[in-house]
């Protein structure tokens, strides 16, 4: 009795069972990113859920549609197996929007305006703030048992006056938009009157309070006859205000001495007949008045024309002679012949290494007249802060000790890509070691390096770090203590914004603009000579 095996069918192919371990790996891979991708999409809306607040609280309805559409087109598109192309485009586009385009839209259109300290909010919050900036206690003012609270953090969180009304022991809560009274069940008050717990506020010790004592003296919550001002840190008084808005004139008049002053919708601000004008204004277009304030004005246009030129110089010093220095570094280090090249590189990129910030405050402190160590060293006895030259040689000089190491990379590294060969035929060709270096090696470095250098003198040309922690811009000239000699546009912008009596926003941003428009077209020239290089030595 014979056995058969029976095979296949005929023309049938064995049909082989999949391995278990791949289709396991690949179901637990897929597993993996539906849960990423989960979480990643409920974080999206989660953000978007908690921006949507605020934005409905302030009415903005335009920036409330916006981010309903881009949360629901990013779950569209990453909740879907469509795109692809655009699931790794969508992020940078974003990104790019948010934190390149927005800032440099918002600069520009902030330059349009007389955005500045006493011009920030609209017309409403003048109105508010000059009414309570007028407010006295007189006879009969309701007074309150005061709690100082605030709903963020005790040394910087916005201010909320608790207060309990002495006779109708009625407890509210007053901040810089009006006075709400609090239920009794969300607060406890002692016998005095004073809230020692509520719902939702952080109540400020006595050392939290003194610390931020000016603040809460200047600190006022709008009423309807005026305002509630404190006394102490724990009593109140609701003052009146000696000056009102009246809607007949749309003007603030004083109640003692019956001045008034109009508004004018083209300064954003209270202006009498006389032309005093109050000191709280609102936010509007100007047009464009800071730009031509930056070009007519003389006590502006002078001083910004001479930083013009010392700027430009300052980053065409500051990159040619990094890029000089580093190059003859690098020049020096590339032959092999030299020993212990390594150890040498090392040494000159110290600098590079070093924090830039700590480096310049040191150096600062070596150029001190007095104890420093350059006058020591040398035995001089420069003031080298003092005056305008030697204030501007020290600057660069400190500049060119930060910037050769980045210098001496890039120049090391191209050096390396040149083939030897170029440099030997010219050798071979009766060519000395200089013209080879002209004729050959440096223009190939150059079509390397102009991006680089471009970029660089974009850099220098915006150092703030440079100036305002070595000089600060100084030395000042008597009368004009706004621009220094060292300044550059970009410390003479921060001064406008942040230095000063006021803050001019809306002006510094003029003043940006016209930094961004100078660099955009140097650098715009400068790619456009360097393409024509690449086409010549390409």
């Amino acid at each position: 009795m014979s056995t058969q095996v029976r095979g296949p069918a005929r023309g049938r192919a064995p049909h082989p069972s999949p391995p278990p371990g791949p289709r396991h790996s690949e179901r637990s891979t897929s597993a993996t990113g539906l849960l990423v991708k989960a979480v990643m999409l409920g974080l999206t809306i989660g953000i978007a859920i908690f921006a949507a607040f605020p934005l409905i609280e302030n009415g903005h309805w335009l920036g409330l549609t916006v981010l309903a559409a881009t949360t629901a087109g990013l779950c569209y598109l990453y909740g879907t197996r469509r795109h692809i192309p655009a699931k790794y485009l969508v992020p940078g586009t974003l990104f790019l929007i948010v934190f390149q385009l927005f800032p440099v839209l918002y600069t520009v259109s902030t330059a349009f305006t007389n955005f500045s300290d006493g011009h920030r909010g609209d017309k409403q919050d003048a109105i508010v703030a000059i009414q309570t900036a007028s407010v006295t206690q007189v006879p009969g003012s309701t007074q309150y048992a005061l709690t100082v609270a605030t709903t963020g953090d005790p040394a910087t969180g916005p201010l909320t006056f608790l207060v309990t009304d002495l006779k109708t022991k009625v407890v509210s809560a007053g901040d810089a938009k009006g006075l709400r009274p609090l239920p009794g069940s969300r607060v406890t008050v002692n016998t005095a009157g004073r809230v020692t717990a509520a719902s939702g506020y952080t109540l400020l010790n006595g050392a939290q309070a003194s610390v931020r004592s000016k603040e809460i003296t200047a600190f006022a919550v709008p009423t309807a006859g005026g305002a509630i001002r404190s006394q102490g840190l724990s009593r109140a008084y609701e003052g009146r205000a000696g000056r009102a808005y009246e809607t007949a004139c749309d003007c603030i008049r004083d109640n003692k001495s019956g001045k008034t002053w109009a508004a004018d919708e083209t300064v954003g601000a209270f202006v009498a007949s006389d032309g005093e004008r109050l000191a709280q204004g609102w936010k509007v277009g100007v047009g464009f008045d800071n730009f031509t304030r930056l070009l007519t004005d003389s006590d502006i246009s002078g001083p910004f024309l001479r930083t013009l030129v010392w700027n430009l110089a300052f980053a065409l010093l500051s990159t040619g002679g990094t890029f000089v220095l580093g190059l003859l570094c690098a020049l020096a280090l590339h032959s092999p012949r030299v020993s212990g090249r390594s150890w040498y590189r090392i040494l000159l990129v110290l600098p590079y290494a070093m924090p830039s910030f700590a480096m310049l405050l040191v150096w600062r402190d070596m150029f001190n007249t007095d104890f420093g160590l350059i006058n020591n060293l040398f035995g001089l006895d420069v003031d080298w802060f003092g005056g305008v030259a030697s204030a501007r040689i020290a600057v660069i000089l400190v500049q060119l000790w930060l910037g050769y190491p980045y210098m001496f990379l890039v120049a090391t590294g191209a050096l390396q890509a040149i083939p030897r060969e170029l440099t030997e035929a010219s050798s071979i060709d009766g060519a000395t070691p200089f013209a080879a270096f002209r004729r050959v090696t440096l223009p190939l470095l150059l079509v390397a390096l102009t991006p680089l250098l471009i970029s660089s003198f974009a850099f220098n040309f915006n150092n703030f770090n440079a100036v305002y922690l070595t000089t600060d811009g100084a030395p000042f000239p008597v009368d004009n203590p706004m621009n220094g000699a060292t300044d550059l546009l970009i410390t003479y912008t921060y001064r406008l914004a942040f230095g000063g009596s006021g803050a001019q926003y809306g002006f510094a941003a003029a003043v940006s603009v016209f930094i961004f428009i100078i660099v955009a077209v140097l650098s715009t020239i400068s790619f456009r000579r360097t393409r024509k290089q690449e086409e010549v030595y390409s």
